[in-house]
């Protein structure tokens, strides 16, 4: 299965020494353990809108310490050699507006007209992929894409 990570989801992996973010850190690290990829294999991918969304904010509150780097900026790399990168391609963004199209014709945007709407061009890049997105944002992104909480996703055996 390919797992396309959601913002959200990335920058719980970034912050995985905060309590809340400890289970989904042990989840990954169980999905990339090639001892246990006996049954069902995962390729998990970090696309780069979602590396790009998490990196502004935590630049920006790096900003705001005092432009120190901070262990989830550091994490954040690490995941991004760890895990398979998506950039993000000339085809992809096309596909990614014709999807803004779509959603505004249908009654069913994801963010305000004036915004990038990372959403469509993470859908957009779940497509190309042929992944599912996993992610807690089922609501802007289940019509478009498949999508799966971590915890519906188990490691393999």
């Amino acid at each position: 299965m390919r797992l396309v990570l959601d913002t959200g989801v990335l920058g719980l992996l970034c912050h995985s020494s905060a309590e809340q973010s400890r289970p989904v850190a042990a989840w990954l690290s169980a999905i990339l353990d090639p001892a246990r990829a006996g049954g069902e294999e995962h390729r998990v991918i970090l696309p780069e809108i979602a590396d790009y969304e998490l990196r502004r904010k935590l630049l920006q509150l790096s900003l705001r310490a005092g432009g120190l780097t901070t262990p989830s900026l550091e994490r954040l790399d690490q995941l991004g050699t760890w895990l398979d990168y998506l950039p993000i391609r000339t085809e992809t963004l096309r596909r990614a507006a014709a999807l803004w199209a779509r959603a505004r014709h249908d009654g069913r945007p994801t963010a305000p007209n004036a915004a990038l709407d990372g959403d469509m061009i993470l859908v957009a890049q779940a497509e190309e992929a042929g992944g599912t997105v996993v992610t807690g944002n089922r609501k802007h992104l289940a019509p478009y894409v498949l999508v799966r909480d971590w915890t519906e996703i188990p490691p393999p055996p």
